[in-house]
């Protein structure tokens, strides 16, 4: 089989067989896998580290361990799923450890992140300054919070999706996105306006409240 072959077959298998074939040796399946996934990855570990370097890093510890430890992947979850779980992971693993080094300085956050993430087509704000405030209020947020919000709100999952990459209940879930979606009313309080098109709508959905 030659190259274009390969890169055909694996392109066509489902993430389950990729990582399948991944854990019985196939050296390019783990590849496709994160190639298939990279943007989406990289968007949760951005919005929840709330900091360029700290989301590389953390993308890069995760999906490393990823790498090592796929045998442990048991099938009864979508490898979208585990995948976000792992990456979370590490990067609320590196905010805790940043967090318990206070005489660190922190790093100056760059609210715009040099990146277009912040900008997917999904997103109905059209003012970028309204994005840097809203990014800016969520990097606020206490990290438990903010990976509940960035994953229902702004990923998309549901609640039970979301405690599941948490490994936590999903009233835990469900609390520290009720706790979160109000300290993000109160600090955009001032700069949202009502009248206009893209200003932030908080719904009584669960689920959609902050369209970040």
């Amino acid at each position: 089989m030659d190259g274009d072959d390969e890169v055909l077959e694996n392109a066509a298998r489902t993430d389950h067989e990729l990582i399948a074939a991944h854990v019985a040796g196939d050296p390019d399946a783990f590849t496709e896998l994160v190639n298939r996934h990279r943007d989406r990855l990289w968007a949760v570990a951005l919005r929840t580290t709330g900091d360029v370097e700290e989301a590389a890093d953390g993308l890069q510890e995760a999906l490393l361990s990823a790498y090592k430890n796929a045998g442990s992947f048991r099938g009864d979850s979508a490898v979208t799923t585990w995948m976000h779980r792992v990456v979370v992971n590490a990067c609320l693993d590196r905010l805790r450890r940043r967090a318990a080094r206070p005489t660190v300085p922190l790093p100056e956050q760059d609210t715009d992140f040099g990146s277009n993430m912040l900008a997917d087509p999904k997103d109905p704000l059209h003012s970028r300054e309204l994005r840097i405030e809203i990014q800016r209020a969520l990097a606020e947020l206490p990290v438990d919070q903010r990976a509940a919000v960035v994953l229902v709100d702004v990923e998309g999952y549901s609640v039970e999706e979301a405690a599941r990459i948490l490994d936590c209940p999903s009233g835990t879930v469900k609390s520290r996105c009720a706790r979160g979606r109000a300290k993000l009313a109160t600090r955009l309080a001032g700069v949202r306006n009502p009248s206009a098109e893209d200003s932030v709508r908080y719904s009584s959905n669960e689920g959609g409240d902050v369209p970040l």
